[in-house]
């Protein structure tokens, strides 16, 4: 099954991280920086959609291009998703903040779009912000206007907008005072001053960060504000990191170390941790720290647990970026929501009439050892499930696959536990790879070490999108390696290598290392599998990775499900369930 360039996979991550860090876009797939414009595209109206890829569960528009998450809240019994949105084609420009309704964040009714530039200060451009609940339960959003093209990307200011009616429960109709801009930039580089956070109070202000560089310096810098109109900015930045390029969409909130349960974002108290999140620019992904947060001086320190930085824990191993919490005060849990771009070519996107989905909403809470968070499908997406196939302690033998039957396999949500009786078999952990950088060292073996590539403990797992004859597959699998201290090392993998016939496609492999105690020799997997888009949650959400796919045989009914072990040791599917999945009610 594997091709014969695969011997060229121990060069290629080096490669793709060496891109990464000159900010290449990689012929329209990869490495993307959405905020490049496409001339000649971006005012088409999109006429004609295709079907093809389009998700069955998953957030997205009619037609033509979303990007970043905005300012989701609730109020009145709604929950509002505002989203970076193009209503004229397939490709980013002419952005405006479209706006959904829902009551499950998961079947969404359309509004009419809450903010289009109209004025001086957003004359060229509404990107991203957040929303903040202010007392008496009025709602308000902070927002990056744009108010003048040059330099490049755009002059970038921070703006509001208030509810016409705060009666109305759908938010309809927006208004943006003509006292904006409320902040403006205080230093040289006003073209990276974007993204303001969900805004906290303490001490008699409210705070919020708003992301930016100094040189390949990220930074964020801390405002404060008694009225919410009147700003000042703090002396010292909130967080600021060498060699990690410009800070997008920051994101800031407390978690609690007792419980699941979320927080409101001002919480305070002895038992809460705080997560600062940035999406990095030069890398397109996102990244987290949990540390501390000084009150006095509004300045936060990660723990010396979190590697603060390239190097550092990610919400999403895969296709995953501009991602956005907010406290759900009535379920009482924190919701994280991110967007997955294509990996098809901007062509592809124009032909097909959209590009760009939103992943299914996560709660977020923090893991017991309060080094790290779980993330899981919120519940609601379980009303989705209908007809259910399940298997019970079936092994599977070296080069085995079993096909799972009786379900839609290109619309499916898959949770299935593994176990083996030892784990002696596992292959040695090669030195040799801590050549790679530390940031891409577990999509790198995922790509040496493919699902095809014979091993011991591994590799076992799943065959999605899989066409008849196995001529396309999308594998999501774990592999155990052992290290010259007699410890383990798991990794999660999911390859879209082998996933489309297609030669255009960006078909890279992802990966991310699970940190979990073997003793019961079991490992568990959801994947939520939607015709373009596979979210893969190992152990109970402890690492997570979204791939994009664009199977040419795989598609509808002609999509199968295995599962498979491709390792000397015999693997048991303990439990497997598996569901076809109903289609949402989605704009």
């Amino acid at each position: 099954m594997m091709r014969s360039f695969n011997r060229y996979l121990r060069v290629l991550p080096l490669l793709l991280w060496y891109l990464s860090m000159l900010n290449i876009n990689l012929n329209g797939r990869g490495v993307m920086a959405f905020h490049k414009v496409h001339l000649n595209y971006r005012i088409d109206n999109v006429v004609d959609v295709k079907n093809v890829y389009r998700t069955g569960y998953h957030f997205q528009p009619k037609k033509n291009w979303i990007n970043d998450p905005n300012a989701p809240m609730y109020y009145k019994g709604f929950y509002h998703l505002f989203y970076q949105y193009n209503p004229k084609g397939a490709v980013w420009g002419n952005i405006v903040w479209a706006h959904s309704v829902s009551t499950d964040l998961i079947n969404w009714i359309p509004l009419e779009p809450a903010i289009v530039p109209s004025k001086p200060f957003d004359k060229y451009g509404c990107w991203s912000g957040s929303a903040t609940i202010l007392p008496g339960d009025k709602p308000i959003i902070l927002y990056t206007g744009i108010i003048n093209k040059k330099p490049e990307p755009g002059h970038q200011v921070q703006n509001y907008a208030i509810p016409a009616n705060y009666s109305d429960p759908y938010l309809r109709k927006w208004i943006k005072p003509d006292n904006n801009p409320i902040i403006k930039p205080t230093h040289e580089n006003v073209s990276s001053f974007r993204d303001p956070t969900t805004a906290w109070f303490n001490n008699g202000h409210w705070k919020v960060v708003i992301g930016s560089k100094n040189n390949h310096r990220g930074i964020t810098y801390l405002y404060r504000s008694r009225d919410f109109i009147k700003w000042t900015k703090a002396k010292h930045p909130f967080h600021t990191k060498s060699d990690t390029g410009m800070w997008e969409c920051p994101d800031f909130f407390p978690v609690s170390s007792q419980g699941t349960n979320g927080l409101d974002t001002s919480a305070l108290g002895n038992d809460v941790k705080y997560v600062f999140k940035v999406s990095l620019d030069m890398t397109r992904f996102d990244y987290y720290t949990i540390g501390t947060y000084n009150v006095i001086k509004d300045k936060y320190v990660p723990d010396n647990t979190s590697v603060d930085g390239w190097a550092g824990l990610r919400y999403d191993y895969g296709n995953f970026y501009a991602s956005k919490t907010f406290f759900d005060p009535i379920k009482k849990r924190r919701i994280l929501l991110g967007w997955a771009n294509e990996s098809s070519t901007t062509n592809e996107d124009i032909a097909k009439g959209w590009a760009g989905i939103h992943l299914i909403p996560r709660k977020l809470w923090l893991d017991p050892s309060g080094h790290k968070l779980l993330q899981w499908p919120i519940r609601e997406l379980d009303k989705l499930r209908g007809k259910m196939v399940e298997l019970r302690n079936v092994k599977v033998n070296k080069g085995d696959t079993i096909e799972v039957k009786g379900i839609t396999s290109a619309q499916a949500d898959v949770d299935v536990t593994f176990t083996f009786s030892s784990l002696d078999k596992a292959e040695l952990y090669d030195k040799k790879w801590e050549k790679f950088p530390v940031e891409n060292l577990a999509k790198s073996i995922c790509g040496i070490k493919g699902s095809n590539v014979q091993g011991g403990l591994g590799p076992f797992g799943l065959l999605t999108l899989a066409s008849s004859k196995l001529e396309e597959y999308t594998p999501i699998f774990f592999r155990i390696f052992k290290t010259i201290d007699n410890k383990h090392k798991v990794l999660l993998c999911s390859d879209a290598t082998p996933s489309s016939l297609n030669p255009n496609e960006y078909k890279p492999s992802f990966g991310g290392f699970v940190d979990v105690n073997l003793a019961e020799k079991k490992l568990s997997l959801r994947s939520l599998i939607d015709h373009s888009v596979i979210e893969s949650f190992a152990e109970g959400g402890m690492t997570v990775i979204s791939s994009r796919v664009y199977p040419t045989l795989a598609v509808a009914e002609n999509a199968h499900l295995h599962v498979f072990n491709n390792g000397s040791e015999i693997i048991t599917i303990e439990r497997l369930n598996a569901w076809s999945m109903k289609t949402a009610r989605i704009n």
